[in-house]
């Protein structure tokens, strides 16, 4: 077996090629996650999709990977590892072309789901290849490039988001519409074929990765496995590392003849710890934050330019204290950087939640006069362009004078009976400032899709409701220095996050997961966390047209409260310590 040895430096290189296909794996999920970010204000200027419309187009990419996240951990278990990590590399090459050449919101959404596809299976199986492929001294480093380079894959997005940015904003001066509609519904296309690059870069690099060696020690091929380990490791580490999986397998055996029920202690609490950070860390408003990013900083104040350049410095942010989360999280422990970066964000969305309420609290509502433009097919189209956003002002409550000759945004919430949406937000000085809304735009088109969107909805009443207009919000637009204030703190939130949960979360899902439920235990866990991500996604932009940013922040900061006492009191040292040696600590009979 000798011969088979690989010599130091080819072992180093394999080593690498492991990190660099781990970070292969993390940029393209960093790119299913932040690309939507950069292509929203752009897809919701030109696509004439109502708030709930857009809300689908985002979460559909959370929704897609709940679903692979669901199988990934089977699928892991029947093929191996690697035909996962090349299924996974496929169905994001096939999203691309969808997303960026779709006429319709079904075809759009279909992209999104194959996307979300992808991303769901590589949650599952980097993470888990990584875990199987590298030793005790490197599963932090790879878990960290894992993130590290997800952070990489939002940088990237939010780059090429800004560079479109500039072409807006000289257009904006231009005062012509027409291109201005053109070469946004340009920009949002060709931010999706960028993306198709690292696609293609991950699935050519997973046909020349070799299979998982735990993967072939359980299928009984020890000679294959010893080989794999053998490229990264000393003949007799790997040899080593061949008895520990003996000796586990036996034990392994042992266990299921005696039927140990696997709702033990041992295995549930553990279970149920890396279930709940993987929970508490979307109910953060983490991806909402990323995914609605440039259009958030446009509301806080800044222009559409300078929204990009807050999502680029955000992410670049991310980027750098990935990085020091990565190199601290060996010497400093799991548990103090997540308590440390859940106390941090709790703080930050408190105090983004007081400047937005700051602004949301001089509001007027001018749903009585827009009520008025309804017209008798039961449509609505109201034009904010020039002295439009004052005649509102002047209709509804003359007092308010403070609104007059302002800057505002406006947005309807409306319903057509059950089933209520919110318009897009737009600003009085856009040329674009104008809301359509249609029985369309909320009403959905069969009774499934209607039972998914309001389960105790009718309807068939709805079909023929009269349009009713809720609220007609016009707030005025904070200065730009409010704007980079609230950057700032999205700053320190993200740089919190990734310092704690970014770089936790992937080690506290591989660390704390027994043995026996590893593969579908990671699936079912990965499966809770992108349904509340899913949630949130769908309910952010509609939350927030009806009650403000103000509230939604307040409500991700107190489940950051909740994530920050899980840390801190429940949550056991995984440092230093082997996979067996943290699963015996939840063994009360060890």
């Amino acid at each position: 077996m000798s011969t088979l040895t690989e010599s130091a430096p080819q072992q180093r290189q394999q080593m690498n090629f492991l990190l660099s296909m781990s970070g292969l794996g993390g940029l393209l999920y960093g790119i299913d996650l932040g690309i939507i970010a950069g292509a929203l204000p752009y897809l919701e200027a030109t696509s004439g999709f109502t708030s709930n419309q857009l809300s689908v187009v985002v979460a559909a990419v959370l929704l897609g990977s709940v679903f692979s996240t669901l199988f990934a951990g089977l699928l892991s278990d029947a093929w191996g590892r690697r035909p996962v990590m090349v299924l996974s590399g496929f169905a994001f090459i096939l999203s691309v072309p969808m997303m960026a050449l779709s006429s319709s919101f079904f075809t759009l959404v279909l992209g999104r789901l194959l996307q979300g596809i992808s991303a769901g299976l590589i949650g599952v199986v980097v993470p888990l290849y990584l875990a199987e492929c590298l030793g005790a001294t490197n599963r932090g480093k790879g878990a960290g490039v894992f993130q590290w380079l997800i952070t990489l894959g939002i940088f990237t997005a939010a780059l090429v988001a800004w560079f479109f940015s500039f072409r807006v904003e000289a257009l904006e001066q231009l005062q012509d519409p027409q291109r201005l509609f053109d070469f946004k519904n340009l920009a949002w296309r060709s931010i999706f074929w960028i993306s198709l690059l690292p696609g293609l870069a991950f699935t050519l690099g997973s046909f020349f990765t070799s299979e998982s060696p735990r993967w072939l020690f359980r299928r009984g091929r020890r000679a294959e496995a010893k080989a794999v380990l053998m490229k990264t490791r000393p003949e007799a580490q790997a040899e080593e590392e061949l008895r520990e999986m003996e000796a586990l397998q036996t034990a392994s055996s042992q266990v299921e003849t005696q039927r140990e029920s696997i709702f033990k202690k041992k295995y549930m609490v553990p279970f149920m710890l890396a279930c709940a950070i993987l929970m508490g860390t979307q109910a953060t408003g983490i991806n909402s934050i990323i995914g609605y990013n440039t259009t958030l900083l446009i509301q806080s104040g800044l222009s559409d330019h300078n929204a990009h350049l807050g999502y680029v410095l955000m992410t670049l942010v991310n980027f750098l204290m990935t990085w020091v989360g990565v190199s601290l999280v060996d010497r400093q422990g799991r548990k103090f950087l997540l308590t440390l970066g859940a106390s941090g964000l709790t703080l930050c969305l408190l105090l983004i939640s007081f400047l937005f309420h700051r602004v949301e609290s001089r509001q007027l509502d001018a749903k009585a006069y827009v009520q008025s433009f309804v017209t008798p097919d039961q449509e609505l189209h109201l034009d904010l362009r020039g002295d439009g956003a004052d005649t509102l002002v002047q209709k509804t409550d003359p007092q308010r004078q403070d609104l007059v000759g302002q800057p505002t945004t406006a947005v309807l919430i409306y319903a057509y009976g059950d089933f209520r949406a919110a318009s897009k937000v737009v600003r009085s000085q856009d040329p674009l400032a104008q809301i359509h809304v249609t029985r369309e735009n909320v009403v959905p088109t069969n009774s499934v899709v209607a039972f998914f969107s309001s389960p105790f909805g009718d309807w068939k009443a709805a079909q023929s409701a009269p349009l009713r207009i809720e609220h007609a919000l016009l707030t005025p637009i904070p200065s730009s220095l409010n704007g980079w204030a609230t950057a700032l703190l999205i700053f320190l939130f993200i740089g919190f996050f990734a310092l704690g949960p970014g770089v936790c979360v992937w080690l506290a899902l591989s660390e704390l997961m027994p043995t026996r439920i590893r593969s579908n235990g990671m699936s079912v866990a990965l499966l809770l966390n992108q349904a509340v991500s899913t949630l949130i996604a769908l309910l952010f932009l509609p939350s927030v047209g009806q009650f403000g940013y103000g509230p939604v922040f307040l409500v991700f900061a107190a489940f950051s409260i909740i994530f920050t006492l899980i840390a801190a009191f429940w949550l056991p040292e995984t440092k230093g310590k082997t996979l067996e040696e943290i699963e015996t600590q939840f063994d009360p009979s060890s």
